[in-house]
């Protein structure tokens, strides 16, 4: 049990003096002293184990903010933010696995306590996801999609799961159901990191989306797909993707269709900045580097055509591209208000937003009866952006874990 006191509370639903209180691993309490100190006897006579008040951890938080985990709806744990991806093809599972354990720890090390993997060999992202559940390793939580759903050659079929026509792709789809995907993810568009993709050109059909989000609709299995071009969001669109992941190329018309059937945008504005901004020099393959600057030059139109149509927007960042690593997922918020959020909007992309894209109708507010899943920051992070960056503590699922 903890009892976090004398601080600020800040969240979705503005920022405001309270202690917080948690037990067994949820908010039992948000409030003032006297409240949440009876909340904190009630927990305590529950347990009836004869500890007391011995079994209660105070954390002084004056002059702190308490605001919630960090919700990261694209990451893949697999990578490293190596400059060339395609040098881990190579790697063996279990090296991978360690790769992962790694990432997850320096996720929830930096406030980040849930992530969503949307795509990773074979079921690696699915076992560390449950290995963290159970306790065996500490990291962030995991949602995860298994493999990506891709056509014959597609972008990431390195590690995709390769699939043409929408018989293919159902069977595809389905197979991650059987492993135990939360998430369905597949490749509307070319990409950067794959040499020889077109970034923005189609790769399914819109034959084979519907079938992908068909699979997915008899559990209501959310879907993800990676998608650049106007012609492939618009696809993925139509065919009931319930978030577009990257939508560099967004036109007024895709950003206004998925406004209106409310399809999440996910910008990972945190992968092209890992690539432009160190180029080839870095290491980062050419053909790489020059997808990448083409494709920066028509993200701000994107974000324009977004914020016009009101878009609504969860924070990811696709951790483990170049330069783009774990321990820095935080920043992708800065980036988000570079290009026109409010410190208020993207604490909100990056905590219910997040949340209800990944299904999960328990984290993301600081709120009686949620996980506790905290930060604790010394700036209030509804004012300036950049608090974010550097908590002074982590509680994942009750525990302070940093």
């Amino acid at each position: 049990m903890h009892v976090i006191r004398g601080g600020r509370v800040a969240d979705v639903d503005g920022s405001r003096e309270a202690d917080v209180a948690v037990a067994d691993g949820e908010i039992v309490a948000v409030g003032d002293a006297a409240a949440v100190d009876e909340a904190v006897d009630e927990a305590v006579a529950e347990r009836g184990d004869g500890s007391g008040d011995a079994g209660v951890t105070e954390v002084d938080a004056g002059g702190k903010v308490v605001a919630p985990g960090l919700i990261d709806a694209h990451v893949h744990v697999m990578m490293d933010g190596r400059p060339d991806v395609s040098t881990a093809v190579s790697d063996s599972d279990y090296t991978a696995s360690y790769r992962a354990a790694s990432n997850l720890r320096a996720a929830v090390e930096a406030g980040v306590t849930t992530v969503r993997d949307l795509g990773s060999r074979g079921t690696l992202a699915l076992d560390a996801g449950e290995a963290v559940a159970v306790g065996d390793i500490d990291g962030a939580r995991v949602v995860a999609c298994g493999r990506n759903v891709i056509m014959t050659g597609g972008h990431g079929n390195w590690f995709g799961r390769e699939a043409d026509g929408p018989a293919e792709v159902r069977k595809a789809a389905r197979e991650q159901l059987k492993a135990g995907a939360d998430v369905l993810k597949c490749m509307a568009t070319g990409g950067v990191l794959t040499e020889g993709a077109v970034t923005g050109a189609p790769e399914l059909t819109p034959e084979e989306l519907a079938a992908f989000t068909g699979a997915a609709a008899p559990t209501d299995t959310p879907t993800a797909a990676h998608a650049h071009g106007e012609e492939g969001i618009k696809n993925a669109v139509e065919a009931g993707i319930t978030s577009v992941e990257h939508g560099t190329f967004m036109d007024r018309e895709a950003a206004e269709m998925m406004a209106d059937r409310g399809t999440y945008w996910v910008p990972t504005a945190s992968a092209l900045r890992g690539i432009v901004d160190n180029g080839v020099e870095a290491g980062i393959p050419e053909d790489a580097v020059a997808k990448a600057e083409d494709a920066a030059d028509r993200f701000d139109d994107a974000w324009d055509h977004a914020l016009d149509a009101g878009v609504p927007i969860a924070m990811g960042t696709d951790a483990g591209t170049p330069f783009n690593f774990f321990e820095e997922i935080p920043q992708e918020l800065a980036y988000m208000v570079d290009y026109g959020l409010s410190p208020e909007a993207a604490l909100e992309a990056a905590t219910v937003n997040a949340a209800d894209l990944l299904g999960l109708d328990d984290i993301g507010r600081v709120a009686e009866g949620y996980q506790a899943d905290l930060v604790l920051l010394d700036a209030d992070p509804t004012e300036d952006v950049e608090a974010w960056q550097d908590p002074e503590a982590v509680f994942a699922r009750g525990d302070r874990v940093a």
